[in-house]
């Protein structure tokens, strides 16, 4: 489980430290042009620009997380592997967000799909992250199977 928390946190921040070091922020860089840019913005907010500058909820958030899954790591790694997953790749995106919000105040995201705010791998950790354990908790757990 840790393991793939790590990689989501290591591989985050070195795409992070790629596209801060050169680019500048504002820059797009179409990849698929007109579908899918690398476009360097620093996200004072959560998802979507929301709750914008409220920088220390979101620490103690991370922080919160990560005491829950520290504390609770016994009962979670004997729990199925689909549930184990999800709450990796919530630990990973949240201390990966958690880890910009302390050193640069504001979240790196790049990844921008022209429709849709850009966003960044953290990001898609948490959403995957969210739905696996929410996925894992209306299907898995009433019939008792381990998914």
């Amino acid at each position: 489980m840790f393991l793939l928390a790590l990689l989501i946190i290591v591989l985050d921040q070195v795409i992070k430290y790629y596209i801060s070091s050169s680019m500048f922020v504002g820059q797009s860089i179409p990849i698929v042009p007109q579908i899918f840019h690398l476009t360097y913005i620093l996200n004072p907010g959560a998802a979507f620009g929301i709750l914008e500058n409220q920088q220390w909820l979101f620490i103690l958030i991370a922080i919160a997380l990560i005491v829950v899954v520290i504390y609770f790591y016994k009962r979670i790694k004997c729990l199925a592997k689909l549930f184990q997953v999800g709450i990796a790749l919530l630990f990973g995106g949240a201390i990966g967000n958690m880890i910009d919000r302390i050193f640069i105040g504001k979240v790196v995201d790049y990844m921008d799909f022209r429709i849709w705010p850009v966003f960044n791998l953290a990001d898609v950790a948490i959403v995957l992250g969210c739905v696996i354990v929410a996925f894992y908790l209306l299907f898995c757990t009433e019939r008792g199977d381990k998914a």
